[in-house]
């Protein structure tokens, strides 16, 4: 699957903030583009990790002076690309139509850092509800960079039938299946599955993290965000933004971020369960990810066989490649989950 241009031309998480500290230097991945991020006394830079007077990696270089000097022969570049120095060279003899690096809009919102290869990108990335809000407890959890299609990521995500059987005993239970209505609806853009039920999961996350749970709604903001909000009585009780950056054919970096109300448990008590809890099924989703890949690149493409609990039919997909669906609601289908 190459990657389409709605994908190629947007703004994509790449980092934590957190990672690129003063005078820090990291090589970041995005649609098989290598990134060099450089953070500096002026900000924060990202240049296309290659020196244009040798091809050296300037994510192996260091910052100096506010600039990100290349290991090879030491040309130093500013955040905006330009060649500011080549040792023992005059600066008049700096040509920069020749000399520039090529640099990348970057920017940092709520924690995340932000790039896009397309310099007509819009302003800013468009994230989704309650990423910012400030009424809410806010944690970032980042696992590397997993094998598997960013596309497969997000499907995977949409997907409810898999957590009885994948993550038995943490999210659902095989043995144990609640009755459920689930509802479909389309809103040109995106896409999002309500599930409806009257009590919480079986599985220990839910037991231990939920008190109730009447509703629970996962939406597909194209091309790599999904968030899926819990609610119970009291409204809102977690809200997860899990954005899959594609690294390369084969690879993607998942970030997800973490939303839960403000109440008696501090930010600091509810993070430690989130993760306790989480942190298994993290681990079989990546390994689950990972074998799909393997399987998929053994026989040269994927074939998928769409069965009755793939009510999203190719409407993911079509997001993805960069089309509009038509808006509306589908009829509810009852279910077990």
């Amino acid at each position: 699957m190459a990657f389409p241009d709605v994908v190629t031309d947007a703004w994509h998480m790449v980092a934590l903030a957190s990672d690129i500290r003063p005078g820090a230097v990291r090589k970041v991945m995005l649609c098989n583009t290598p990134i060099a991020l450089f953070r500096s006394a002026s900000g924060l830079g990202a240049l296309i990790d290659r020196c244009p007077h040798r091809n050296y990696p300037l994510s192996r270089g260091r910052v100096e002076n506010g600039a990100l000097t290349c290991p090879y022969h030491g040309w130093r570049f500013a955040m905006d690309g330009t060649c500011v120095e080549v040792p023992g060279c005059p600066a008049a003899a700096l040509p920069q139509s020749k000399l520039a690096a090529q640099a990348l809009r970057v920017i940092e919102r709520h924690g995340a850092v932000f790039v896009t290869l397309n310099g007509s990108a819009p302003d800013e990335p468009d994230l989704p509800p309650d990423v910012g809000n400030p009424d809410l407890d806010h944690f970032w959890w980042q696992h590397g960079t997993w094998q598997g299609r960013a596309f497969d990521a997000i499907e995977n995500v949409m997907d409810p039938f898999h957590t009885g059987h994948l993550h038995h005993g943490f999210i659902r239970r095989r043995d144990r299946r609640l009755p459920v209505k689930l509802v479909v609806s389309s809103h040109g853009d995106s896409i999002e599955m309500a599930i409806e039920q009257d009590a919480p999961d079986l599985g220990i996350m839910s037991r231990f993290l939920e008190r109730d749970r009447q509703r629970s709604i996962s939406r597909y903001y194209p091309p790599t965000i999904v968030q899926a909000r819990w609610q119970g009585r009291a409204g809102l009780t977690l809200c997860v933004t899990a954005i899959f950056t594609p690294a390369t054919d084969g690879s993607f970096t998942p970030f997800a971020r973490f939303s839960t109300r403000k109440g008696l448990a501090p930010g600091w008590l509810k993070q430690a369960a989130i993760r306790l809890f989480l942190a298994p099924v993290v681990a079989q989703d990546r390994k689950a990810l990972g074998l799909q890949h393997a399987v998929m690149t053994h026989f040269g493409h994927p074939q998928f066989a769409e069965g009755p609990g793939d009510i999203l039919g190719n409407r993911l997909h079509r997001l993805w490649s960069g089309h509009r669906l038509s808006p509306g609601v589908d009829d509810g289908v009852m279910a077990e989950l």
